[in-house]
């Protein structure tokens, strides 16, 4: 087998002579120069998986041909904005952005919609949109558009590709940056590519895993775990013919099959044609589960991460401004594995989310605060997205080994915050749903919108101030805050999801509403739940894009000595500390705790000034940002 040096020799050698007749035109030495910077890391990354292969120089020469195609389709306005991101790689972690989550039907009605909706989204201060799945899937059941049938159509009932298109440029223009999620663990069984396969097209054969019957299958169930039990059991399904096919999530999304490298290429060329439209930032669904490998739980093997780097290295090649946002609820010792500037530069951030709502539950901030302490500083040029809540269930992900430092039985205080949430403890304010509610193990997740799961639903007269405290958290620890767009005007659990056939049995739909037009002709309205959280909302998002401390993401811990306030710094020379009450008491941080700090600070969130000489006192949920200038220290 060649070395990497030999390779890149002979691919570039190669790519000169068949892919570049003009040697001169700007197209090429713009691809040249990429393609020398980066081909090394991509040679490097799909040799781990494929190296073996007798025919792994053609597989690479082919995917290099489509690497150049996509270069030359790219628009100059995208070319332009790719030299600007290499100047500035840290562009996404600027105290400037703030994103939002959407459905573009629930949202919007259409793409057309949409962008009908970019004042509003001007006016809430958004700089990153991520519109959730909006590619062509299966009418009814399509697990809210992660079943793709097509990566180059929209769905109809959405708009057209051209929509997209239109809808990516006005977001540019406004100075908001569009994300969309890359499903790749799998497609629909209605994608041509599955069609095909079914058929017996040897080009697609080997796109997916079929078994003749259960001897693999049942070899296979015995270390995979089940995602979604109660209507999937196992991992594969059974098709008319009597074949086995490796259905991770539910029996209409299809695992792709990885050790095929012809599945590579032609996802590598539906990546960049997404890249092409306009999308600046590809949610990378699933990225756990993408190699399979028997004796294992398949899930965040080696390969996987070699594959997602290849993937990244495609990018930076044809697409160099094109980042990938990475989705892995997993252990969090496995999802910092998938942040790096070579993998995935931005990265959901579930322990976070996760222990948010265990605080709220607790009263208690001493596993937010170990995880802030320990887990939250990344490698330079990523970031968290940090995020209260999303379309997906909440699920308890904090380690049992971190728990059991403070005596924590994990399993049980699991038990405990499910029963919090879903209403079956007393005194709870939280009006949650169970998702996945097993009571034979006891395993359970929770859906809900942040105001039903804070209590607003009932009136709880703390419940904006619930929602106010989690969102600041989001806002201020360091990374790219997102919401959950109905969340900034109250939106309550839409429970009519059970009257639906195709939605009756996912309780997730209970927080996929659609838009509650009432609530945001509220929003001015102060008298109003939707017109409180949306201005104080809003009032916090003003300040952390005018404040350049809370920019970055490198974050310090700050032991507030009290177990109800979460405290950490932001900044380099001037400062915010933040200290944030999760209980409905008044609670006190000592003067002695505070002592090394000047005896007078400003709070940037109240405008006032605040005095550390006799302590502090937080009101029920209050949130201080206090402002620490550099020349005070």
């Amino acid at each position: 087998m060649l070395n990497e040096q030999q390779q890149t020799q002979l691919l570039v050698r190669f790519a000169r002579e068949q892919l570049a007749p003009e040697l001169s035109s700007s197209d090429w030495l713009a691809f040249e120069q990429r393609l020398i910077r980066y081909l090394p890391a991509l040679t490097n990354e799909l040799s781990r998986v494929y190296g073996e292969r007798d025919d792994f120089l053609l597989f690479l020469e082919t995917l290099l041909k489509s690497a150049y195609q996509a270069w030359q389709a790219r628009s100059p306005t995208l070319k332009n904005q790719d030299m600007a991101h290499e100047h500035n790689p840290d562009w996404f972690s600027s105290e400037k952005m703030v994103g939002g989550v959407c459905y573009v039907d629930l949202f919007a009605g259409t793409l057309q919609g949409i962008l009908a909706k970019i004042p509003y989204f001007q006016e809430l201060g958004l700089t990153y949109l991520h519109l959730m799945p909006l590619f062509k899937c299966p009418e009814g059941q399509s697990d809210g558009g992660y079943a793709v049938s097509s990566y180059r159509e929209v769905n109809p009932a959405l708009g057209t590709i051209e929509d997209l298109r239109a809808v990516a440029q006005a977001l540019k223009a406004a100075g908001i940056t569009l994300v969309v999620d890359f499903i790749f663990n799998h497609t629909s069984h209605e994608h041509i590519w599955a069609k095909e396969a079914v058929k017996g097209n040897p080009n697609y054969q080997d796109f997916y895993y079929f078994f003749p019957d259960r001897h693999m299958p049942d070899a296979y169930d015995q270390t995979v775990r089940e995602i979604f039990p109660d209507q999937h059991p196992g991992a594969f399904s059974q098709l008319p013919d009597g074949r086995w096919v490796w259905t991770t999530f539910n029996s209409f999304q299809w695992d792709l099959n990885y050790s095929n490298p012809a599945t590579f290429t032609a996802m590598a060329e539906e990546m960049l044609f997404i890249a092409n439209l306009g999308v600046d930032i590809l949610r990378m669904d699933a990225v756990a589960f993408i190699w399979k490998k028997l004796g294992t739980d398949c899930e965040n093997l080696t390969q996987a991460h070699a594959l997602i780097r290849a993937f990244n290295a495609v990018a930076r090649i044809a697409a160099p401004s094109l980042l990938f946002k990475s989705e892995a609820i997993v252990h969090p010792d496995k999802v910092v594995q998938y942040i790096a500037p070579n993998e995935c530069q931005l990265s959901y951030n579930p322990l976070q989310m996760a222990l948010l709502w265990n605080s709220l539950a607790t009263r208690e901030v001493n596993l937010l605060q170990q995880a802030l302490e320990r887990r939250h500083n990344l490698p330079a040029h990523t970031a968290w997205v940090n995020y209260v809540r999303c379309h997906d269930d909440i699920g308890w992900t904090f380690a049992d080994e971190d728990a059991a430092e403070f005596g924590i039985n994990g399993f049980f205080h699991r038990q405990f915050l499910n029963q919090f949430y879903v209403n079956r403890f007393a005194g709870s304010f939280a009006r949650g749903v169970p998702f996945q509610d097993n009571p034979v193990t006891g395993d359970c997740r929770i859906s809900g919108m942040c105001a039903s799961l804070v209590g607003l639903e009932q009136h709880d007269p703390l419940a904006i101030d619930r929602i106010i405290l989690l969102h600041s958290v989001a806002l201020s620890s360091g990374g790219l805050p997102l919401i959950y767009l109905g969340d900034e005007v109250g939106t309550l659990n839409d429970y009519s999801f059970s009257d639906d056939p195709d939605k009756a049995t996912d309780s997730r739909w209970v927080h996929r509403p659609h838009a509650d037009k009432v609530r945001y002709e509220q929003r001015h309205d102060l008298s109003s739940d939707a017109g409180q959280v949306f201005n104080r909302l809003l009032h916090l998002i003003q300040i952390r894009k005018n404040t350049p401390a809370l920019g970055g993401t490198q974050l310090v811990s700050f032991n507030a000595r009290n177990p109800h306030v979460l405290g950490y710094w932001r900044g380099d020379k001037d400062r915010i500390l933040v200290l944030a009450n999760f209980s409905e008491n008044h609670v006190f941080v000592s003067a002695l705790t505070l002592s090394t700090l000047p005896e007078q600070l400003i709070d940037l969130i109240s405008s006032q000034s605040v005095s550390l000489a006799s302590g502090v006192k937080l009101k029920p949920y209050q949130v201080l940002w206090l402002s620490v200038p550099a020349i005070q220290r």
